[in-house]
Order: C-alpha cells, then structure tokens, then sequence
C-alpha cells in the first residue's frame, strides 16, 4: 500500500464524470488499498478515485467503523433533509453547510465484483453522497450554503 497524491481545487481532474470499472483486478485492488492508506494519512473519512488522480467510479469511506470500499456506487433510494458542515481533502482549510438527505440506499460492487446495497444514516449517509459527488466532478463548494468561517 502507498499513499498517493491528494488533487486539490483548482485540479481540473476534479470536475471531470468518472468512467465506469468494467473489470476488478489487482491494480483495481491495490488503488482501494492506496486510497484507504491515504484517507487515513490525511485524516479523512472519504476519499474518491479523482481525489487521487483516477478517473474511476470508485470511493472509500470510513467513519470510524471501519472502511467501506465501493465499486460504481448508485444512490438507488434516498430520503430525508439535513443541512450540515462539510469540508474536503481536495478543498483544504474551507468549510461550508451543505444539505443532504439522512437516509440512503447504495448498491455497488465489493471487491470480489459482488453487488451489495448499503443502508446509511446521518453522517455516514453524508459521506457516501459527498464521494460519489466527486465521481461525477461535483464537489461541496458547488452546493454550499452557508461559508463557514
């Protein structure tokens, strides 16, 4: 495992839409692995395949129970509202309130290319919508509310 490069705004690769993962291999394996290593070097709960340069349809997220890892993650069902703080690697020393729903349903691929459906609540549900934001180029500041100071 190694820790990769984090892309920080004004990154173009950060505002470009993600390409499907049509195959799970070992370089698909060890890029997981390097994202998780870095998310965790920088402090994070989140990190999505742009953020480190990979314009994959892939995120990790860990909140504190764990990593998740997610291969072409799809919000299937969501519902709820809340308006909260935010921040992001790729947006260092910034923070803004976003709104997003408190309630989610993903299905994705695990590792071994299994489709999976994830349930996530509160902050979980607000990383998992926060990540696969960034696979389609959209980040935080887009959809700020209110700057915090």
């Amino acid at each position: 495992m190694a820790v990769r490069k984090l892309r920080t705004v004004p990154d173009e690769i950060l505002r470009k839409k993600c390409r499907k993962v049509e195959k799970i291999d070992d370089r698909l394996l060890t890029l997981l692995d390097d994202m998780i290593e870095t998310m965790e070097a920088e402090e994070g709960v989140g990190l999505a395949g742009p953020q480190v340069g990979v314009l994959k349809r892939v995120a990790v997220i860990d909140i504190g129970d764990g990593p998740i890892k997610l291969i072409n993650p799809e919000i299937i069902e969501k519902s709820g509202a809340e308006i909260a703080a935010e921040g992001c690697l790729s947006v260092p020393g910034e923070s803004g309130t976003v709104e997003r729903p408190t309630w989610l349903r993903v299905k994705f691929l695990d590792v071994d290319g299994v489709e999976k459906i994830l349930e996530a609540e509160d902050f979980l549900a607000r990383a998992v919508c926060h990540e696969l934001d960034h696979l389609d180029g959209i980040l935080y500041i887009d959809k700020i509310t209110e700057i915090e100071e």
